[in-house]
């Protein structure tokens, strides 16, 4: 008998690992025995055993006759670690359910095959939209080779990013920030515009104990970034990328040496922004959380590139007419040309709001 709390302690194991396993997907595995869990595990790491060899490991007696449950269609080819449908038959297992299915090429219904030619049961679809939901960033990269691009900013309650003089530490509270801390664990890259580089200095990195810092992107199209700037003297510590349209060989020459790598994309004025992400997609970064300001926001608005907009909305109010908004530059021109997102959570964070819009298909 097929149970779903089963398949939710596997999608709970799975989120364990999240910000830790990019550009792979997140993997939960639990299995049951005569209605009883012996063995469970997820997907650890980019580069470590998958979910199911780590459930495998943990066994407390033989799965032999038992169902494994699986947030993702199992893979079967050999990459860095070894197929894990092979260790499914191996571990005579006499059924599998899957949750979503894996569109990798390598993987999208062979595993399942695989299971199938060698007499194992396979239930698919298993609350498939529950264990799809884990995995956005993953389903986007291993499809588009771009990655999701994920807009987070912080307005007061009349839509201001900044007051009139500019002025924006700080918006909402410090419960929201420690968010935006674990937002930049979640996803492997982190861009700004030399905009907001040149006018708050950032760091850019995540400043909480055992989470991981994004590699930091900065769009920077005439190459303004500052040598003593602190993205450019931690460099050699954090991942730092500084994208650019105008060349100049001593000022590349000079950032390299401090750790920073540059990469010129051809356009006739600013960065543009499709090429930009098709290039960071070609470097492995699955995900990229922007935190730019207006300008970088309404680049990536017109390029249609955003996936989702994380939006915290604080209890102040600015007012003025020319203090800044969260979207500046041209703006869409037609409501019909607008994208459409739907509304996807809703979370109070004491007097702050965390909005989240995820882009319709």
């Amino acid at each position: 008998m097929i149970k779903e709390e089963y398949m939710r302690r596997a999608i709970e194991l799975a989120k364990r690992a999240t910000g830790f396993t990019n550009p792979n997907p997140l993997v939960g595995v639990v299995i049951v025995k005569e209605d009883r869990i012996i063995g469970e595990g997820y997907h650890e790491k980019c580069g470590q055993l998958h979910a199911e060899r780590n459930a495998f490991a943990s066994l407390k007696e033989s799965a032999e006759g038992a169902t494994l449950y699986v947030t993702l269609e199992p893979c079967c080819h050999y990459g860095k670690t070894p197929p894990c449908t092979e260790a499914i038959v191996e571990n005579k297992i006499a059924r599998v359910v899957i949750g979503s299915r894996d569109p990798n090429p390598l993987v999208a219904g062979k595993g399942v095959r695989f299971l199938r030619e060698h007499g194992i049961e396979v239930i698919e679809d298993y609350l498939r939209e529950e264990c799809d939901r884990i995995n956005p960033v993953f389903f986007h990269y291993i499809t588009t080779k771009m990655p999701y691009v994920v807009l987070k900013y912080a307005m007061t309650a009349d839509g201001k990013t900044a007051t009139v003089t500019g002025d924006s530490k700080w918006i909402t509270n410090d419960a929201s920030r420690m968010k935006v801390q674990h937002m930049r664990h979640r996803y492997m890259g982190i861009m700004a515009g030399i905009g907001t580089v040149l006018a708050d200095d950032p760091m850019l990195n995540v400043r909480v104990e055992r989470l991981k810092s994004p590699i930091r992107i900065i769009c920077d199209s005439n190459l303004r970034i500052p040598l003593d700037s602190q993205i450019v003297k931690s460099a050699d510590k954090y991942k730092t990328i500084v994208a650019c349209v105008h060349t100049d060989d001593e000022k590349i020459a000079k950032l390299q040496e401090r750790g920073v790598s540059v990469e010129v994309i051809p356009s006739e004025r600013e960065v543009d922004m499709t090429c930009l992400m098709q290039r960071l997609g070609q470097l492995g970064i699955d995900s990229v959380l922007v935190e730019g300001g207006g300008t970088l926001n309404d680049s990536l608005l017109q390029a249609n590139l955003i996936n989702q907009v994380d939006v915290f909305i604080g209890s102040k109010i600015f007012g003025g007419a020319k203090a800044k908004s969260p979207m500046e530059g041209t703006g869409i021109e037609k409501v019909k040309d607008a994208p459409e997102f739907y509304l996807d959570g809703i979370e109070r964070i004491e007097d702050d709001v965390l909005l989240t819009y995820m882009k319709r298909r």
